[in-house]
């Protein structure tokens, strides 16, 4: 049977494949002569999407399998859409007639419009989305008047911004406790750097010069070069006592009074 097909398609040269528009479809055991055949490269404007499945040698030629798709309606020549891969020419090589078939009828390029329908009222879209918009607004609405409460509550009468000594007590007590993580160390030593320098009046001075007079003062000195030890470094002194660093500094005055002041360490 193969052999009364092979000699048909001999003795009719302009027998095409045929398939549809998308489809891939193949053309196998072509025997070409000449040096190896590859796909051409192709572009968006490309109408065939030509792949070589599989090369053999066949005597002094080489058999292929071909896989194309067409992407629009049309004859075609797959040698078009072929080039060697040594760049020489393709003079000699036979025709590979494909026709690819539209789905559409003759004449028309796009599918049909959508028959115009109203949609559903109850439990369509419209509804969902009326609904949706709703209670968005709403929940819009509820954020907003929510946060101009909590302002007011936080800007009303009464309220004051938090005092140094109220900053600093929850991160003394939890410094006693041992339970300060890396980012309120940080923030302990900057606080207690802040507290003395407005206790010793160092405002008018610039970084470096408050830094200097506080390391050489009695007490704050000694404090920061002992909370220098706990914080920084990787082994803190055995003999640090942190208790007795911190303990004058969970009793300050809720009005930021630096009285009664820390005694020396």
């Amino acid at each position: 049977m193969l052999c009364a097909l092979a000699l048909v398609l001999c003795a009719n040269p302009a027998y095409q494949a045929t398939s549809p528009v998308g489809i891939p479809a193949r053309l196998e055991e072509q025997v070409l002569a000449g040096s190896e055949l590859v796909p051409a490269p192709a572009d968006h404007d490309t109408p065939i999407v030509l792949r070589v499945l599989e090369v053999s040698p066949h005597g002094a030629d080489l058999r292929y399998d071909l896989e194309y798709t067409g992407l629009e309606p049309g004859a075609f020549d797959l040698k078009d859409f072929l080039v060697r891969r040594d760049g020489s020419t393709l003079d000699g090589l036979p025709p590979l007639s494909v026709r690819i078939e539209g789905t559409l009828p003759e004449g028309q390029i796009t599918p049909h419009d959508p028959t115009p329908a109203d949609v559903p009222g109850f439990g369509g879209h419209r509804r969902n989305l009326i609904v949706a918009g709703v209670l968005w607004v709403c929940g819009l609405f509820a954020i907003l008047l929510v946060g101009r409460k909590r302002d007011a509550r936080d800007t009303g009468p009464g309220r004051r911004p938090m005092s140094l000594a109220e900053r600093l007590r929850p991160l003394v007590e939890r410094g006693l406790a041992g339970e300060l993580e890396s980012a309120e160390r940080a923030e302990l030593e900057r606080t207690l750097v802040t507290f003395w320098s407005a206790r010793l009046d160092l405002a008018d001075k610039t970084p470096e010069e408050a830094l200097t007079t506080l390391y050489a003062h009695p007490e704050a000195g000694a404090l920061l070069r002992s909370l220098e030890d706990w914080l920084h470094r990787p082994t803190p002194p055995a003999d640090l006592d942190l208790v007795t660093l911190l303990a004058p500094y969970a009793a300050l005055p809720a009005d930021g009074d630096p009285a009664p002041r820390p005694t020396p360490l």
